[in-house]
């Protein structure tokens, strides 16, 4: 792709050309090429109709559809039947909210979920805030502890979005099951880029989004567990089972599931290639003064590497980034939605105002890596210099 070093057209700054080399796969990922083929080869189909009418091409449409459900289920580890598809994560996240909403008045929410958990759960019910250790990880006791007979929902992220840290979902689920407590997972940091058996966890509920693996925006999924049956968020048709109305994003579902077949045979190569790469993120910036890690070193997602950076306005440092070809992130929301600051920082214990966010994916290379760890130390200089 463009910005991995070899390419100079990525944009000018000053003058002069800079290369890109794009570090926020955490945000999103570019769209894999595969998916970009079977997009347009759907759209240019003479096929291509409403799923649910009777003629010819609603029939092709139908069957095209379930295959790509079925090529969907299978990167994630669940039946067809159980894939529920969305316009993203932040809407399955408000599904499985709202669906939850009528079996109890009570939610239980882990500090360090996205805010698409938080203020969702805010809307709906009395929610238990649940904290963590300096690392992100939650106590599964603590979380346990806070459940009530009212108790309609328990949340817990796979991996979290600012730092990376993986919870222990699986024992989570399994004391929720005991106790006949709905749990819902987001998994959207974590699929596509670690193995997820939706079946094998046995969770209710996971939400899912096709851009964060190199899928194409606009489509993500809830998985609903067998069984299980939600009041829908939106009404007025009986599409997906009669659980989410509207009509199916077709051309989106063609292209992601165009990026999970091939997932589904390099996503060992990639989880391991991302790792040894943010790898040597993390080792290159524990050598640069006043860069200090955040997120736990071993349960952590592999893409995903979050720093703090004393002394140094966030949104300087993404600026200087910039300027030196690199797009990155802060973990603070105040470097780019809000003025406040991070709330997953913030419940770690940790310095929530000044961090750095650089992740990867399926595009990046070894001279992307090179480019942050050459240009960082002197935008960090130059900001430090001005301050002085």
């Amino acid at each position: 792709m463009r910005g991995s070093g070899d390419d100079d057209s990525g944009g000018v700054w000053h003058g002069a050309a800079v290369s890109r080399h794009y570090l926020d796969h955490a945000s999103t990922s570019p769209v894999r090429p595969v998916a970009v083929a079977a997009m347009a080869e759907w759209l240019a189909s003479p096929l291509m109709a409403d799923p649910s009418r009777l003629h010819a091409e609603g029939a092709a449409t139908r069957a095209a559809l379930e295959q790509w459900r079925a090529s969907i289920a299978a990167l994630l580890g669940a039946r067809p039947r159980e894939v529920v598809l969305t316009s993203g994560a932040t809407e399955a996240i408000a599904t499985a909210v709202w669906g939850a909403a009528g079996r109890g008045g009570h939610v239980v929410v882990p500090a360090v979920e996205h805010s698409a958990v938080r203020l969702a759960s805010a809307m709906h019910a009395d929610v238990a805030l649940v904290g963590c250790d300096r690392t992100g990880r939650v106590d599964p006791g603590e979380l346990l502890a806070a459940v009530r007979p009212d108790t309609a929902l328990v949340h817990l992220q796979w991996g979290n979005h600012e730092v990376g840290t993986c919870q222990p979902v699986a024992e989570v689920v399994a004391a929720c099951r005991e106790r006949g407590v709905l749990v819902h997972v987001d998994a959207a940091q974590a699929a596509g880029r670690v193995p997820v058996d939706f079946g094998a966890l046995g969770a209710d509920l996971m939400s899912v989004s096709a851009h964060k693996m190199g899928g194409p925006p606009g489509i993500g999924a809830l998985l609903v567990r067998r069984g299980l049956r939600l009041r829908p968020l939106l009404v007025g048709g009986d599409q997906e089972r009669a659980r989410r109305a509207g009509l199916e994003n077709t051309p989106a579902a063609a292209g992601w599931a165009a990026a999970c077949d091939e997932l589904a045979t390099t996503l060992a190569d990639e989880q391991a290639r991302c790792r040894a790469l943010t790898d040597r993120l993390t080792a290159g910036l524990a050598e640069v003064d006043g860069v200090h890690r955040y997120g736990h070193p071993v349960e952590r997602l592999p893409h995903l590497v979050c720093v703090g950076i004393d002394g140094v306005e966030p949104q300087a440092v993404l600026l200087g980034l910039d300027q030196a070809g690199i797009a990155a992130h802060s973990g603070s929301a105040c470097a780019s939605e809000d003025l406040l600051p991070s709330p997953v920082l913030e419940a770690m214990g940790v310095d929530a105002h000044r961090s750095l966010r650089l992740s990867v994916g399926w595009s990046t290379t070894d001279a992307d890596v090179d480019a942050v760890l050459d240009a960082l130390p002197r935008v960090l200089t130059r900001l430090r210099a001005l301050r002085s």
